[in-house]
């Protein structure tokens, strides 16, 4: 029956994912809280950027129809081995350490790392100068390797850029070293921080793949060298303000942009604008849709991943009380294993390392699964505390009115164990909604993936945060009620009949 529900809500995933052309698709990944200029949302919550621009454009030489996954930024490349998507474009620098991991395109963008400082800081021309100096940078970067290299560093590595220059702004850091493509969105035309130094390094983009997949890999380079040679490229760069010479000189054209920067100045205009606190509350309203869909998608994982914890929590309870001595270790080795790892590394053992001995798993039953497994460990003690906690002589009178042992089971002591337990199981409930946000890093969008988008399109982590976290708030509300109400019924007071007055 689990199974059987489960494949009917992959199987309607799948279909409302599907497109509806009958063209072969081109499945392409990035992480879209990568923000601009690569794969972003941009106003009316619509996929946008250069890398978006150039994939389109890709697929349309190649005839095929593209198809977007989003995934976390971790989990781009895993995603690769594991089958869930044909590309991902998403800034991912070719180096000798990722070559090992992917197959990778020809280069499509070949940019530099560019430091950014305090606008009151003293010039940096070399990073030997950084010695002592707290220095910003994202993860699994060239940046990250370059500062890793310098003696004296102090590295802070961040999830995102928009927070690292902040805290140059904040007095935290010195600087920060990163792309230049996100320096120039991010740092360029904001008065209080410049760019210094020269150029340092190369860093270089390309179209990652699994490693087998070499007659893809050849379609893509052969498409790539179409748009380069009919200027297209040329146009999507220019566009976005991303045309330099070192760009220029890779695809062998002429240094001056073809077209003004019109999509660069555009974001500037709209992150550079103070709005009013009503225009900001209002700005939100665009992103219900999103919110609505992320929050069904929250309450559905949720609640199939409690109904399995529960279930499997009590059998592991029965089995570690009644059970012979084998089931006691197994249950007891279960519970000790699942309670003494981290959530997050089972849902990626579950998603991303079942594949290797050939089980794979959607994301949605991969989450639910995760949650429940987990779950059901901590429900097995909730479980086997209620039933230790009820006398030994209610068994005892249940077999003296001649009940066997699975009946005394049945109709006496887990009916009174229950009541014991709905409180914990309660709170284990409201901790399994909230811990439900993990699953956005096996590429489901639930609240935790809505809060990321709606960040990186505002800016505005804290009001973003607050209006995501009141969604959390306003779902588990009612189930909170409604456990209390259920502890209210349960009572043995209220089911006590009214003594007769004489």
């Amino acid at each position: 029956m689990i199974r059987l529900l489960l494949a009917i809500l992959a199987c309607a995933l799948a279909t409302a994912t599907a497109p509806a052309s009958e063209k072969p698709v081109l499945r392409w990944a990035a992480a879209t809280d990568s923000n601009a200029p690569y794969a972003f949302y941009g106003p009316g919550n619509k996929l946008t950027g250069f890398e978006y621009e150039i994939i389109q454009a890709l697929a349309g030489e190649m005839g095929r129809e593209p198809v977007f996954v989003p995934n976390d930024w971790d989990g781009l490349i895993p995603g690769l081995a594991r089958g869930l998507y044909d590309v991902v474009i998403c800034g991912i620098e070719i180096t000798p350490e990722k070559s090992a991991e992917v197959l990778f395109s020809n280069p499509y963008y070949v940019t530099y790392e560019q430091m950014v400082v305090g606008k009151s800081s003293p010039p940096v021309t070399s990073l030997d100068q950084l010695s002592g100096k707290s220095i910003g940078t994202l993860g699994q970067t060239a940046a990250l390797a370059m500062l890793k290299k310098t003696p004296g560093v102090e590295v802070k590595i961040y999830d995102e850029e928009v927070n690292a220059y902040a805290d140059i702004v904040n007095g935290r850091l010195f600087g920060v070293l990163l792309d230049y493509p996100i320096a120039k969105y991010y740092a360029f035309a904001n008065p209080n921080l410049r760019f210094t130094g020269p150029p340092f390094g190369q860093v270089t983009y390309g179209i990652a793949l699994a490693r087998q997949n070499h007659a893809l890999a050849g379609e893509i380079n052969a498409a790539l060298a179409r748009i380069a040679e009919s200027g297209q490229m040329r146009d999507i760069l220019s566009r976005w303000g991303l045309w330099t010479p070192m760009v220029a000189d890779t695809f062998g054209q002429p240094e001056d942009p073809s077209l003004p920067d019109t999509e660069y100045r555009a974001f500037v205009a709209s992150t550079t604008e103070q709005p009013t606190l009503w225009n900001r509350l209002l700005g939100y309203t665009r992103f219900w849709p999103l919110l609505l869909q992320a929050s069904l998608v929250t309450i559905e994982v949720s609640l199939l991943a409690m109904v399995f914890a529960v279930a499997l929590g009590f059998t592991l309870a029965l089995m570690r009380v009644y059970g012979p001595l084998p089931a006691r270790w197994i249950a007891t080795v279960y519970i000790e294993l699942v309670r003494g790892t981290p959530l997050l590394i089972q849902l990626l053992v579950i998603f991303y390392g079942l594949p290797n001995i050939g089980i794979k798993l959607e994301p949605f039953t991969a989450g639910v699964l995760g949650l429940a497994l987990n779950y059901a460990a901590y429900e097995a003690e909730n479980y086997r505390a209620g039933l230790l906690a009820i006398p030994k002589g209610q068994m005892e009178a249940a077999r003296a009115l001649g009940m066997t042992h699975r009946q005394g089971l049945l109709h006496v002591v887990m009916p009174q164990s229950f009541r014991l337990v709905i409180p914990p199981v309660t709170n284990d409930f409201i901790s399994l909604l909230k811990d439900s946000s993990l699953v956005s890093m096996v590429t489901l969008i639930d609240l935790t993936g809505a809060y990321k988008q709606i960040a990186t399109q505002t800016f505005d982590y804290f009001g973003a945060g607050l209006l995501v976290a009141a969604f959390y708030l306003l779902i588990g509300l009612p189930f909170v009620r409604l456990a209390r109400f259920t502890e209210q019924r349960l009572l043995p007071a209220n089911h006590r009949r009214p003594t007769r007055r004489h």
